[in-house]
């Protein structure tokens, strides 16, 4: 896999386990990078669904990509705290084309007070049919969501305390 350089811009593309097109964000602020993960920044950048439509980013945000782990993170800046949004999904990769990985749907959004909710559980159940998603898949899947839902409650990775204000504050140099 491809170890961008820190400061480089990157595409970030998501993809359904039938390898469609999900959602592209046109660029990602590459800050740290290693074979096993990267750390990347964004403000108020485009993004465009997989029908056409596009919509701009709202707050700066720090995203977190991982190999070992099935989900990604995004710690959105935002003036009353910080917010997560995280997706279960595979591991990234990058290419060519940028920063890839498959959306398993199921997502999970921790608020400032790290109060969190499990979303789209039935967009999941629905997929999982249509697409077929294998049984050990969907095992995987569980799996890492309980994983993500410890890291949320034990505040590790990108819920520790000023991991967010921390990545920004170098994002910054590079704008």
């Amino acid at each position: 896999m491809i170890i961008p350089k820190d400061g480089e811009n990157l595409i970030i593309k998501s993809y359904k386990h039938d390898g469609t097109l999900h959602r592209t964000w046109e660029e990602t602020t590459v800050l740290k990078s290693k074979s096993d993960m990267l750390i990347g920044a964004n403000d108020r950048v485009v993004v465009t669904e997989s029908d056409g439509r596009t919509w701009r980013t709202r707050e700066p945000a720090i995203t977190y990509f991982t190999t070992e782990y099935w989900f990604n993170i995004i710690s959105m800046i935002r003036n009353d705290g910080i917010y997560y949004y995280c997706n279960i999904s595979s591991p990234y990769t990058i290419d060519g084309e940028g920063i890839k990985y498959i959306d398993y749907d199921l997502d999970i959004k921790v608020f400032p007070d790290m109060t969190y909710k499990v979303l789209d559980e039935d967009e999941f159940a629905q997929h999982s049919k249509e697409m077929d998603y294998p049984d050990d898949l969907k095992e995987i899947l569980y799996n890492q969501l309980r994983i993500l839902e410890t890291w949320v409650q034990q505040r590790k990775g990108p819920f520790e305390a000023e991991f967010a204000e921390r990545w920004y504050e170098y994002y910054l140099t590079y704008s």
